[in-house]
C-alpha cells in the first residue's frame, strides 16, 4: 500500500478535523486541482437563485472554547452552502454597527452566576444599557452552552435571545440550550439554521446579481492537538507550593511536549482529561454489586467494560439534578424523590454529596449499562497556564489546587485536580491540549503598564506574564494585587515574586491575607486602598488583569474598579460603567475567571 504524500505533521492535523470540516476541505482540494483561482468566490455563471443577498454574521461568545468550536462547524456547514457568512469573535464585534447586519447567529456559553463569557460582556452591556438601539430589520438566532450542574443553565444565551427579540429582531428559530454533551443538539441546531437561512436568501434574491463569499474569521489559529486529538505528555514535577499547615492544598505542577511542537501564549489555558481515581471506581463498582467486566456502549458506539467506562468516560465526581432525579426514580426512593421536588433543598444536596453518596445513602444496585448512562461525560477542565515558553521551552507548568471533600467519613478529590495533584507520579502519562485565550493578552507595546489582580490559583497566569515581560525586556511597570488565607501558608510562588521586585521588574505588591488576623483583608480591600494610585496608572494607560473566582473575587473587584473610576474621576456611576466598558472594549481590562 502507498503512503499518503503528507508530511506527518499534516497528516496529524487532518485527523483532527470534524466531519464537516473533512468535507469543507475535500471540497476545497477540489477546486484548487480544477485551477480556481478563488476558491471563496464564486463562478460568474453562478445561479441567481444561489446567491445570497445578505450578509450573515456568526458570533462566537466563548469561555473555554466549546462555542468557538460550534462557531466554526456552523461558518463551514454555511459556506458549503454558498453563502456569505463571516465569524467573528464576541471581543472583535463592534456592538454599534449591531443595526446593519441583516442575519446574527450567536453562539454563546455561560460563566459564573449566569453571566455572560468575559468577551460577550460588551455586547451584553449594549444590548441592556439606555442606549440600545432598534433592532427591527435584524434576524437572528442563538444556541445556548452550559451545565445542568449549575443554576441559571445556559442564562446568558436566554438572555440575548430575549433582550433581542425585546428589541424587534426577529427569531429565525427557536433558541436551543445544550449541557456539556452538545454535539448531537448542536450540529441539529445548525442544519436547521444552514436550512433556514438558504431558502431565506433564495426568497429574497431572486432578482439580485451573483456576490462572492466574504468569509472571514477572527480566530486563533488550528492547533496541532486539540480537545478532540490530545497529546499524551508526561508529569516531570509536582511540587507542594503552600505549607504542611495550609488549609488549602496547591500544588505546582510541570508537564514534559517535548517532541509535541504544542506552541502556547501567557494567557492561555490548558485542557487536561482526567483519569478517575481507580479507589473511586472500585466503591462505585461494589455499591452496584459489579465485578468490573460487565460491557457497556459508550457514546460512540463502540463497546468497553464498565469498569474501563467509569475510568476514562464518565465524569463520576460531580453531582448533577439528572442524575440524583434519574436515580430517584430508578430506585423508587421516597426519600430521594421528595428532594427532588423541592429545589432549593436539591441544591443544598447537590453541593453536599457526590454521585458515590447518593449511591450509598440510598443503595440500589443497578446493571452496568443503566449505571454508566446516569453519568455525564467526562470532560476536560481548563487550567490557566503559569509559565512563559520563552522560558521554559518544551515544558507547561500549572498551578492546581487539588479539590477535597468528605462524604460520610470518606475523603474523595476532584476529578482533574486529584489526578495531577494527587494520582500522577512523575513520568506518568497525561492527555493535554492548549486551549488559546486571546482575551487575556499582555499589552503589545512592553512598555505599557500592567496591574494583575488575582486571588489564590488566580495568580498562575501572572506568573506566566512576568516570565513573558522578562524574556522580552519588557520596560513597562507591573503591578501586583493578590490575595489567600495566610502569607506564612499561602503566598503561592513567594521566592519568585521577592526576586521581581528585588530586581525592579515587579514594582509595586500588595498582599491581602483574609486568615492572617482579627480582619478579614481581600483584594478589593487593597485596590479600595490604593485608588488615588490605581487611577493615575489608568491616566499613564495601564492594562487591568483579573484571574480567579468570578461570582465572588472578580465581582467585588469589578465594584471596587467602578468606585475608584466614579470617585477619582469625579462621574456619576452610569459613566463609570461606560468608562470601564470602554476600557474592557479596548482589551484595556480583561478577565480570567472561572
Amino acid at each position: 500500500m502507498t503512503s499518503l504524500p503528507l508530511p506527518p505533521e499534516i497528516a496529524t492535523q487532518l485527523a483532527a478535523l470534524s466531519p464537516t470540516q473533512l468535507a469543507w476541505l475535500s471540497g476545497y482540494c477540489w477546486a484548487q486541482s480544477q485551477g480556481v483561482a478563488q476558491t471563496v468566490a464564486f463562478s460568474e455563471n453562478f445561479s441567481a437563485d444561489a446567491a445570497p443577498a445578505r450578509r450573515i454574521t456568526i458570533l462566537s461568545a466563548s469561555q473555554t472554547g466549546n462555542a468557538r468550536r460550534v462557531a466554526s462547524d456552523l461558518l463551514i456547514k454555511l459556506e458549503t452552502s454558498g453563502l456569505d457568512v463571516r465569524l467573528i469573535g464576541a471581543a472583535d464585534f463592534k456592538s454599534k454597527n449591531l443595526p446593519e447586519e441583516d442575519i446574527l447567529l450567536l453562539v454563546t456559553s455561560t460563566q459564573g452566576e449566569g453571566e455572560p463569557p468575559e468577551e460577550a460582556v460588551p455586547l451584553y452591556k449594549f444590548l441592556f444599557g439606555k442606549k440600545a438601539p432598534d433592532l427591527s430589520k435584524l434576524s437572528f438566532a442563538v444556541l445556548g452552552l452550559g451545565d445542568t450542574s449549575y443554576p441559571n443553565f445556559c442564562q446568558a444565551g436566554k438572555d440575548f435571545d430575549n433582550q433581542l427579540s425585546k428589541l424587534g429582531a426577529k427569531r429565525l428559530a427557536e433558541r436551543v440550550d445544550c449541557d456539556l454533551d452538545y454535539d448531537t443538539q448542536a450540529n441539529a441546531w445548525i442544519e436547521q439554521i444552514s436550512t433556514t437561512i438558504s431558502e431565506l436568501c433564495r426568497q429574497n434574491t431572486a432578482n439580485n446579481a451573483p456576490q462572492s463569499s466574504t468569509s472571514q474569521t477572527h480566530s486563533p489559529p488550528a492547533q496541532l492537538y486539540t480537545k478532540e486529538q490530545p497529546f499524551t505528555a508526561s508529569l516531570s514535577v509536582r511540587q507542594k507550593i503552600t505549607a504542611r499547615t495550609a488549609e488549602k492544598d496547591v500544588e505546582h505542577i510541570e508537564i514534559d511536549l517535548s517532541g509535541s511542537g504544542i506552541r502556547y501564549k501567557a494567557g492561555d489555558a490548558l485542557g487536561i482529561w482526567p483519569v478517575n481515581n481507580s479507589t473511586l471506581v472500585d466503591e462505585i463498582l461494589s455499591l452496584h454489586q459489579l465485578n468490573g467486566s460487565e460491557t457497556v456502549k459508550l457514546p460512540s458506539g463502540s463497546e468497553t467494560d464498565i469498569r474501563n467506562a467509569l475510568t476514562h468516560h464518565a465524569d463520576i465526581t460531580q453531582n448533577t439534578p439528572a442524575l440524583v432525579t434519574q436515580y430517584a426514580l430508578l430506585s423508587n426512593d421516597e426519600v430521594l424523590k421528595q428532594t427532588v421536588e423541592n429545589a432549593e433543598a436539591l441544591d443544598v444536596y447537590l453541593a453536599a454529596t457526590p454521585p458515590v453518596g447518593v449511591f450509598s445513602d440510598h443503595p440500589n444496585p443497578l446493571d452496568a449499562e443503566t449505571l454508566f448512562n446516569l453519568f455525564r461525560p467526562q470532560t476536560p477542565r481548563l487550567y490557566s497556564i503559569a509559565s512563559c515558553q520563552e522560558e521554559v521551552g518544551e515544558e507547561v507548568h500549572l498551578t492546581v489546587g487539588v479539590v477535597r471533600f468528605e462524604h460520610h467519613g470518606h475523603s474523595y478529590t476532584g476529578a482533574a485536580s486529584g489526578f495531577l495533584g494527587n494520582t500522577l507520579a512523575e513520568g506518568d502519562t497525561v492527555r493535554v491540549f492548549v486551549e488559546p485565550n486571546p482575551h487575556f493578552r499582555l499589552p503589545e507595546n512592553g512598555g505599557t503598564p500592567i496591574i494583575m489582580i488575582g486571588a489564590g490559583t488566580g495568580v498562575a497566569p501572572f506568573r506566566a506574564f512576568m516570565q513573558q515581560r522578562e524574556a522580552n525586556g519588557d520596560t513597562g511597570k507591573n503591578w501586583l494585587i493578590f490575595g489567600n488565607q495566610k502569607f506564612t501558608d499561602d503566598f503561592l510562588y513567594q521566592s519568585e515574586w521577592l526576586q521581581y521586585r528585588k530586581n525592579g521588574l515587579l514594582s509595586r505588591a500588595d498582599l491581602a491575607w483574609s486568615r492572617q488576623g482579627s480582619e478579614k483583608v481581600y483584594v478589593q480591600h487593597k485596590l479600595a486602598t490604593a485608588a488615588e494610585e490605581i487611577w493615575s496608572w489608568l491616566q499613564e494607560g495601564a492594562h487591568i488583569y483579573v484571574c480567579g473566582d468570578a461570582s465572588r473575587m472578580a465581582r467585588d473587584v469589578e465594584n471596587t474598579l467602578l468606585d475608584i473610576i466614579a470617585t477619582q474621576g469625579n462621574m456619576d456611576q452610569d459613566d463609570a460603567e461606560e468608562y470601564l466598558n470602554n476600557l474592557r472594549e479596548e482589551k484595556r481590562y480583561q478577565r480570567d475567571v472561572y
